[in-house]
């Protein structure tokens, strides 16, 4: 691949679009379907690379480090795009959030992760948060951390500490380290999002300084109107997306198979049979449903950041009960056309069979609980949500 690179000047509004995006994403696409992503678990070095030449990992970076400073709602179309292509490669490319993270550290160290360009590849794995003992100037850090998607092609990893205070450990915080300082276990083997590579981050003892870490959930030190949107609904819809453009790519995949496909039972192709026509009119009316809340929610709550207020309780509500809905309707669907391809969809090299286990796999991340929609329905009824939802 050989993509275009953007111009600063047109490229937020271009993320979306334009020839160079156009042939990285057949690219990415033609090597999904070979099963490249999958039999090596995870998204190839020159994919990452063709990446920050677009502009994934600079999006939300601020101006004054090289950055674009894009909007939530257009950092998550492009994601939604990459993700129709392949959802382990949209996963991934999605961790271009990651300023939302790395806005908690000293402005200092921001200036030293950013002092060779805004395209740095951050990858994290938070949990479960490891004792780490304070030392002379920051902390000792060492264990195990799982989920770390994308560590692969990372430039700088961060890993959730809790540092010890005798016999008691304070709030929780997250340790950025070069991925040079890290081992990767390889050790995601799932049924879907393959090639993600979520794979363990083992790190065996070393001291990290303290202005390297931050409290996890802190204040940023940025203060861009993108750092005053809901930085924990953002991390939600960056993955819900996800599911949004691998169900896309399930229905046109059953488009492009539907009016050619002949039944072995001798049944009418599958464009012409009553019942798939209305099974996939409804697919087709529930994603842009979910979809259109899933945008219209971030709109709202991006025209409070912008207008300098707060973004309400209510208007948060929605970017969480959004994404959720849009990952669960985004299974259905991918579901429903599988169902509907036959015999074909199930086998392993079948594109169908790739999303929906993709789809289903966004469902499972603990952002996407039920507990969502409890919270959602406390709000509704005027109670309030559990501790942490907003």
């Amino acid at each position: 691949m050989n993509p275009l690179r953007v111009s600063d000047a047109d490229a937020a509004s271009s993320l979306s679009s334009g020839p160079g995006f156009e042939a990285l994403l057949e690219g990415v696409r033609a090597r999904a379907r070979l099963g490249e992503f999958d039999r090596q678990r995870h998204i190839s070095r020159d994919v990452i690379d063709a990446f920050k030449a677009h502009g994934v990992y600079r999006a939300l970076v601020p101006r004054r480090f090289g950055g674009l400073e894009c909007s939530p709602g257009q950092f998550c179309e492009m994601i939604e795009r990459i993700a129709h292509a392949d959802g382990s490669a949209g996963w991934v490319a999605s961790f271009g959030m990651s300023p939302v993270y790395l806005a908690a550290l000293p402005l200092q160290t921001l200036a030293k992760v950013y002092a060779n360009g805004p395209d740095t590849v951050f990858a994290g794995g938070i949990f479960p948060p490891q004792p780490a003992e304070a030392v002379p100037g920051g902390f000792r850090v060492k264990g195990r951390w799982k989920y770390s998607s994308g560590s692969l092609g990372a430039d700088i990893v961060g890993v959730g500490i809790a540092p010890r205070s005798g016999d008691k450990l304070d709030l929780p915080r997250l340790a950025v380290l070069p991925r040079s300082q890290v081992r990767i276990d390889e050790t995601w083997d799932t049924v879907g999002l393959l090639g993600t590579g979520s794979h363990d981050l083992v790190i065996e003892d070393v001291v990290v300084a303290e202005e390297w870490t931050f409290i996890r959930g802190g204040k940023p030190n940025l203060d861009e109107p993108f750092f005053r949107y809901p930085s924990l609904s953002f991390a939600t819809q960056v993955l819900s997306v996800v599911g949004l453009g691998v169900a896309r790519a399930a229905l046109d995949e059953l488009s492009g198979m539907a009016s050619g496909r002949i039944s072995v039972t001798g049944a009418p192709a599958l464009a012409d049979r009553p019942l798939a026509q209305v099974d996939i009119a409804k697919s087709e009316a529930s994603l842009r449903a979910a979809r259109a809340f899933f945008y219209e929610s971030i709109d709202q709550a991006w025209q409070h950041v912008l207008a300098g207020d707060p973004v309400p309780a209510e208007a948060v509500n929605l970017l969480r009960l959004s994404s959720t809905h849009a990952s669960r309707v985004a299974a259905e669907v991918a579901r429903s056309a599988q169902m509907l391809s036959g015999m074909s969809g199930i086998y392993n090299d079948s594109p169908l069979a790739r999303c929906v286990n993709d789809a289903q796999v966004v469902t499972q991340h603990a952002f996407m609980g039920d507990v969502t929609y409890q919270n959602a329905g406390a709000m509704f009824f005027g109670k309030q949500p559990l501790p942490g939802y907003l």
